[in-house]
């Protein structure tokens, strides 16, 4: 397997990304920034996981807004 020390996200789940923006930011605001469905209509990480697996555009905003926040 290969190493990427430079890769904030390598060995990070996506469930993880979810459940730390989630405690941090609430999914009023996680909705407020990424206008997906998933965060403002009955959020659940379930419901969550399922939407950014399959769209990619949406997990890379995501996975944009962990990073911001853990380089806070």
């Amino acid at each position: 397997m290969e190493s990427q020390p430079n890769n904030p996200l390598h060995g990070v789940k996506l469930e993880q990304i979810l459940l730390d923006l989630e405690a941090h930011y609430g999914w009023e605001y996680m909705g407020y920034n990424i206008k997906i469905r998933c965060f403002t209509e009955n959020p659940s990480i379930k419901s969550s996981l399922k939407f950014l697996r399959r769209t990619p555009w949406a997990r890379t905003k995501v996975e944009q807004m962990y990073l911001k926040m853990i380089t806070k």
